[in-house]
């Protein structure tokens, strides 16, 4: 059993070799650098991914299925072409028949509308729905309110708008009561959502470049030869694959599907897209796993033979330390410390690389550097260390004490 004075001791010896040779401390730890570099930066952009896109798919709610002419992923897009369009008429009559619907609420939208506020302007997508939306999309305009039934059946000209169609067209004005032009129709403001962001620069999901009028409005406005969206949350508690089968086959039912025929509608959910954003991920860890590992195997490699040096070097040393009554533990420990040691600046020395590069990879891709990166990567420098320092350190200790002082 070591003593707390053998692990002090063991650490200064140590220190002083690193100390004695830095310029040859510092090139062993370059394969150290590379895999810490890359293992922090790889996990840095998952992390970023990860939290911008639950940030960007919350704005869709939770445990909401989306009938849809369109498949978001996978299908046959030839085939969804040729589907005839998913109706209001539909919407409110999946509402009436489907009983385990909290909310059933149809939403339509058209692209790249301008909106106009005195002599300023920006673009952006306009969706018509109902106050329902508010119970699907779990969110409530940050400033003013959502329209209510009155406005929504009577068709009123009126909106809300996202954070940034707020932030262009009212600058530091106050927008509530403001009256906008959208595709040259006047529209009140009555309520701002707050910012979300967006995903990898796309404005996918987000509301901050868009606006939501009632249904009725967009429908004369803008026309109802279009397909709409379906969004459906069920109440809490229930099994949702149960749930699910019975909103499909009522669906089928009120589309005239017969008995044994696919699907003529897709029947979307956020999980899908979690799940396609998971095998990007593994992907992307495979591929930074091998070479974070080629990486830190060629670090270990130089480590071990570095120490092999050291060893040699010192055998004096430890011949003089054996004589005096040094333990083979004592002796295993100082140069295990001295592996460990080196990864360790290694790895600090990667992490003050990695933290300059993932801020300029932020500015392209999100990414962001918690805790836990930086305890995994130095966690992965001591491992590093202890592994390759762990053969030179039963060679120091097994030395003979008599052998070790002829060496010459």
């Amino acid at each position: 059993m070591l003593s707390l004075h053998d692990y002090s001791e063991g650490v200064k010896i140590a220190l002083t070799a690193i100390r004695a040779n830095k310029m040859r401390s510092v090139l062993t730890t370059l394969g150290i650098v590379i895999g810490v570099v890359v293992v922090t930066l790889m996990a840095t952009v998952i992390e970023g991914l990860g939290t911008a896109l639950d940030k960007s798919i919350s704005s869709l709610g939770t445990d909401v299925y989306y009938l849809s002419k369109w498949d978001w992923f996978g299908g046959e897009w030839w085939k969804a072409r040729n589907r005839k369009d998913v109706t209001v008429e539909e919407a409110e009559e999946l509402r009436e028949r489907f009983q385990l619907a909290e909310a059933v609420v149809p939403v339509v939208s058209t692209w790249q509308r301008t909106f106009k506020y005195k002599n300023r302007s920006v673009k952006g997508n306009v969706n018509g729905t109902v106050p329902e939306y508010e119970i699907t999309s779990g969110v409530v305009p940050e400033e003013g309110r959502f329209f209510n039934h009155y406005e929504s059946n009577a068709g009123r000209p009126v909106c809300i708008i996202g954070h940034d169609v707020a932030e262009n067209l009212f600058e530091r004005e106050d927008p509530i009561g403001k009256t906008i032009k959208i595709s040259g129709y006047s529209y009140r403001v009555i309520g701002v959502f707050e910012k979300e962001g967006d995903f990898l620069g796309t404005g996918m999901f987000s509301k901050d470049t868009q606006a939501f009028i009632p249904m009725e409005n967009f429908l004369k406005i803008f026309g109802t030869n279009r397909s709409i969206d379906i969004h459906v949350k069920m109440h809490e508690g229930l099994d949702k694959e149960d749930a699910k089968a019975e909103m499909i086959g009522t669906f089928r039912k009120i589309r005239g599907v017969p008995p044994g025929e696919e699907n003529d509608f897709g029947v979307n959910t956020q999980d899908f897209l979690k799940q396609v954003f998971d095998s990007v991920v593994s992907t992307i860890g495979v591929v930074g796993f091998l070479i974070t590992s080629l990486s830190l195997l060629v670090g270990g490699v130089g480590i071990m033979n570095i120490m092999f040096v050291s060893v040699k070097e010192r055998t004096k040393e430890i011949g003089t330390r054996k004589a005096l009554g040094a333990r083979r533990s004592s002796i295993l420990f100082q140069f295990l410390i001295e592996a460990a040691t080196i990864c360790v600046m290694g790895g600090l020395l990667g992490l003050a690389i990695s933290w300059p590069l993932s801020l300029i990879i932020d500015e392209v891709l999100p990414s962001q550097m918690p805790l836990w990166v930086v305890g995994l990567s130095l966690s992965i420098s001591i491992a590093v260390g202890l592994i390759s320092g762990i053969v030179p350190a039963f060679t120091a200790a097994k030395m003979n004490p008599v052998d070790a002082l002829r060496y010459e």
